[in-house]
């Protein structure tokens, strides 16, 4: 194996661990939009049970997020960053529907949806622009 061919090992491996670290990122934002699209189809106490399972998760997320910044260059980090906020609103939401009854309650799990899909989105994004430049940096 040439010295080039050797780094060009080196830099693939090396992006398939970052890939991989933003996959599951993505893969736990997924996970926790879909506990809670599925707390938000229950009825009565059994969504306040499912919620306060919720509450670590969220907070798991933005903190594997955060673990994923320090590894992304700085336009995926900046495209990344761009989750961040709508994780905090999923935190604060799901934790005002615990609190609150009725009405309040489905309004906060709802907008706690929205804002977990916004995430998902915005890492997905990121995810496809990191993918675009590496396939754009290979192909050069």
């Amino acid at each position: 194996m040439t010295l080039a061919q050797h780094k060009t090992e080196e830099h693939r491996t090396a992006n398939k661990s970052k890939d991989g670290s933003l996959e599951r990122v993505r893969a736990a934002a997924q996970e926790l939009h879909a506990a809670i699209t599925s707390a938000a189809a229950k009825h009565g106490e059994a969504v306040k049970e499912e919620l306060k399972s919720i509450v670590p998760k969220a907070k798991a997320v933005v903190a594997s997020l955060n673990e994923s910044l320090g590894v992304q260059t700085e336009a995926i980090k900046k495209q990344l960053s761009q989750a961040i906020p709508h994780l905090e609103a999923t935190q604060k939401h799901v934790a005002e529907s615990l609190k609150a009854t009725g009405h309040a309650a489905e309004a906060s799990v709802r907008q706690a949806v929205l804002d977990a899909h916004a995430a998902v989105q915005k890492i997905t994004e990121a995810l496809a622009a990191k993918r675009t430049a590496e396939s754009t940096h290979v192909h050069s």
